[in-house]
């Protein structure tokens, strides 16, 4: 009897085990299928191979990246998890990053020419141009006083006033400069014009020649090209994430004058500048893993270094929790399946967390 007791319990054990790994096996299938995952050898040359091979490869490629999805999807859970106790102010998501390495997710993050270290101090835009009567009271102003922010707001949204376009995907082109650049301007041009108009980033890509395109570039590269020959709109130059320049003169859409850089790792100066010019082009620190897999809530990681910013985003808001938790609310060019529908809130004053304001500028139109 007790024979019988225990080959039922290892039947049910099995039972359950298969129907686990038959929950995984659906899971992935509709991962793939939803991100449009297809697999090949990493390691295939020019020559040709037999179809078996070929099958063999892609086959190993596929197990390679499976293992790496369920190693995501296990931190995934464990970090849900103590979010639900309290640990955490944000939750994580499986999204198109869950099948790359720690290493691969830091590539896939480097759009800045280079980290913060080597990031040059200004540009002939900002040198030439003539700051705002708001920067020049930065400059004098003591940055460890406490400041008094009651003139200010609670909540921004440019979103809600029509000067923000849609959620837009660089794909594998490490443009987020670009993107970046191209919704700073936007801002201003729907600020000036009542007009909210699709800005053509592929055109920055192309013809910014100070800056290195798909491989990464500088957004004040982009204001100065800008200020130098225009920008056309997505629909005269809409985007493909490749390059060659194609600039058309006689369509431009938007010109700016030059540029202002805000105040380095001021949160409060950055708070007024998006209160009184708008949306505003800033860099962060983004090679982290929960960064990619980021899902919703205010984002905060320890592990974030203010002083190495590598992935550049737009500034379109502020606001803070129930929980008096305060956040910014920033703009991503990783399309509407990431995040909180293409959308990052990350926490506000906390010593500049992430570098959210070690890089901020605007252009001026």
């Amino acid at each position: 009897m007790l024979l019988c007791v225990c080959m039922l319990l290892l039947v049910a054990s099995d039972l359950g085990f298969c129907q686990d790994e038959a929950s995984l096996d659906d899971q992935w299938e509709q991962w793939k299928i939803k991100h449009g995952k297809q697999y090949y050898s990493r390691h295939q040359t020019g020559t040709s191979r037999s179809y078996r091979n070929s099958l063999q490869q892609r086959s190993r490629e596929e197990e390679y990246r499976r293992a790496i999805w369920e190693k995501n999807k296990l931190k995934i859970e464990a970090h849900n998890k103590e979010a639900e106790q309290g640990k955490h102010s944000y939750r994580l998501g499986m999204n198109f990053f869950g099948d790359m390495t720690s290493e691969e997710m830091s590539e896939k993050m480097t759009c800045l020419g280079m980290p913060l270290h080597y990031v040059k101090s200004s540009g002939s835009c900002y040198e030439t141009a003539e700051a705002p009567q708001c920067m020049k009271d930065f400059k004098d102003m003591d940055t460890k006083e406490q400041v008094n922010m009651t003139c200010l707001p609670n909540f921004i949204d440019y979103r809600k006033r029509g000067m923000v376009t849609r959620v837009k995907n660089q794909g594998n082109c490490y443009s987020c400069w670009a993107f970046s650049a191209a919704g700073a301007l936007e801002g201003q041009l729907a600020k000036k014009t009542g007009q909210l108009l699709d800005l053509s980033v592929q055109n920055l890509i192309d013809c910014v020649t100070e800056s290195d395109g798909c491989d990464g570039g500088f957004i004040t590269d982009a204001f100065e090209y800008v200020q130098d020959n225009g920008l056309n709109s997505e629909e005269v130059y809409p985007y493909i994430g490749k390059q060659w320049c194609r600039h058309n003169t006689s369509a431009i859409a938007a010109q700016c004058k030059g540029f202002n850089k805000v105040p380095e790792e001021d949160e409060y100066a950055l708070a007024k500048t998006l209160y009184e010019v708008g949306p505003v082009s800033v860099a962060i620190h983004g090679s982290l893993d929960e960064f990619m897999l980021y899902k919703n809530g205010v984002f905060y990681n320890p592990e974030c270094d203010k002083d190495y910013v590598d992935h550049a985003m737009l500034l379109v808001g502020y606001g803070e929790t129930a929980k008096g938790l305060k956040y910014w609310i920033v703009k991503n060019s990783y399309g509407e399946s990431w995040g909180e529908e293409g959308y990052l809130r990350i926490v506000r004053d906390r010593g500049n967390h992430c570098g959210i304001a070690s890089e901020a500028s605007y252009p001026l139109m």
